[in-house]
């Protein structure tokens, strides 16, 4: 196992090891005194300006025409026009409609009604589509149908929801109330709340906008499945991944992503406000609240240990529905938490790690929407609120220390951390690790799912897990080689190194 300390003094060295200290990079290592420190200030911003800031680089940046979203800022890594990447992006472009009365959504909605992809019938043995990829869509479409009043929206996302709902595809297995995300299985035999939670979702919007007291039904029956098959069996979290073999489906435990999260609180809000049944609305506060207490850094921000094929879109916009639909004040905190610590890069685009530094790489569609989100979720509760003039990240240091192998554990003193590698580094699935800080597994056990890019390509200099603390200390982070199974593959970590503020 090797041992990283790093000396706040400056000085580096390895405790019962002959390798040679672990080099600070010279453009990063520059010294800077306290002082220099707190005079290294970031414009005045309010949550208000951020969440124009946000808007900005989603219609400026993100934003294709016409209708289609970048899949990556601020390098061209092509264009994309359907599943969760583009989808979050319209996603936050709703949110701010409906929040802020911004009708420069209207155009874009506009051009996504046309560009929207138009679903068939997907049959058992003529069908290779993934089951989530069109529940993405559907929710999407019918966002796009609420801002536009677009009627081919409606009819997309009608139509997406029917390519799954009608097909004899995905419905099979040991427990067929819910759906593989492959025809009959595929090569994983996976079932994904991916799937579920967003089919509940769209079979709800599509239920408001439509009077179908069908779909309603619908949303009834999978939301008792996701709950049966889904949700942890010792907090209100739900874990996304079951696999089922034919002969018994299982959970595979403590995969707490953010999009199905916050899609299942969504959920619960709107049953109790479709159906009256003020039980779905408890269990949507439950799971909010357990978002709140276990899944964040030391320091009290959400922590997004989950791949990058995850999105937080999603739970951002659940949590901002829990703030001002409920008035629920842990909400509000969560969000003007993170909010307040996310640090944009120069292009705009926000990185999936809350608590972390701003990007320096490139930033994929799928990264970047959560943050975007976040802005303009704070922006709309404390327009007028200060979202902070100094950069938590401004004296951060990077240290070579290049990490190809399990166990391994980095030693140091500081109250901040984030470690650097390569998103899709053996592009694009199989390869995680577990992590351990200060001794303890994180309580979300995906750890580091470092060879996973939606984007299908290698993402260098991105920030693969981040951590921040109330105040200077020692701490560890150790990696421990991943359990191997159909989704996430085996064991793979390849650092360059870290990021450090003393």
């Amino acid at each position: 196992m090797r041992l990283l300390i790093l000396l706040l003094a400056g000085s580096i060295a390895l405790a019962g090891c002959s390798r040679r200290d672990a080099p600070i990079q010279p453009a990063a290592a520059a010294m800077l005194t306290a002082s220099e420190r707190s005079e290294r200030l970031l414009p005045a911003r309010t949550f208000g300006t951020a969440a124009s800031a946000a808007v900005t680089t989603l219609e400026r940046q993100f934003y294709h025409a016409p209708g289609r979203w970048k899949v990556c800022v601020p390098d061209d890594c092509g264009t994309i026009v359907r599943d969760w990447g583009a989808d979050s992006l319209a996603d936050a472009l709703f949110l701010r409609w409906h929040v802020a009365h911004d009708v420069s959504a209207i155009p874009i909605m506009d051009a996504l009604a046309q560009s929207a992809p138009a679903y068939g019938a997907c049959k058992l043995g003529a069908c290779s589509m993934w089951s989530d990829i069109p529940m993405w869509d559907s929710i999407a479409a019918a966002h796009v149908f609420e801002v536009t009043g677009n009627r081919l929206a409606l009819d997309k996302a009608q139509r997406a929801f029917a390519a799954v709902d009608r097909s004899d595809a995905f419905a099979l297995g040991a427990c067929p109330s819910i759906d593989f995300q492959k025809p009959a299985g595929g090569n994983t035999a996976l079932k994904t709340l991916e799937t579920d939670s967003n089919y509940i979702k769209a079979a709800l919007l599509l239920h408001a906008a439509t009077g179908d007291p069908a779909y309603l039904e619908k949303a009834r029956f999978k939301y008792a499945a996701a709950r049966r098959y889904f949700l942890d069996p010792a907090v209100p979290l739900y874990s996304v991944y079951v696999f089922d073999d034919g002969a018994a489906c299982t959970q595979l435990p403590r995969r707490y992503f953010a999009s199905v999260n916050g899609n299942m609180i969504d959920n619960g809000l709107a049953l109790a406000a479709q159906t009256g049944d003020r039980r779905y609305g408890r269990e949507a506060l439950a799971t909010a609240r357990a978002v709140a207490q276990h899944l964040s850094d030391a320091s009290g921000v959400f922590a997004d240990l989950q791949a990058d094929n995850d999105v937080a879109q999603p739970l951002v916009e659940a949590m901002y529905n829990v703030a001002a639909g409920q008035h629920a004040a842990f909400a509000r905190r969560w969000l003007m938490a993170a909010a307040a610590a996310a640090q944009p890069a120069a292009s705009g685009a926000y990185g999936r790690f809350f608590d972390g530094p701003a990007p320096d790489g490139p930033v994929s569609a799928w990264s970047s929407s959560g943050g975007l989100t976040l802005a303009i979720a704070a922006g709309a509760l404390d327009p007028h609120g200060d979202a902070g003039s100094v950069d938590p990240w401004a004296a951060k240091r990077f240290v070579a220390d290049p990490i190809a192998a399990t166990p391994a554990t980095i030693a140091f003193t500081g109250r901040a951390i984030a470690l650097i590698g390569t998103i899709g580094d053996v592009c694009c699935e199989a390869g995680h690790v577990r992590v351990f800080i200060d001794g303890r597994e994180t309580f979300d056990n995906t750890g580091i799912w470092q060879n996973k890019s939606p984007a299908a390509r290698r993402l260098p200099g991105s920030v693969l897990l981040s951590w921040r603390w109330p105040r200077p200390g020692r701490h560890t982070i150790t990696l421990q080689p991943g359990i191997v199974n159909a989704k996430e593959g085996g064991s793979f970590i390849r650092l360059a190194g870290y990021e450090l503020v003393p």
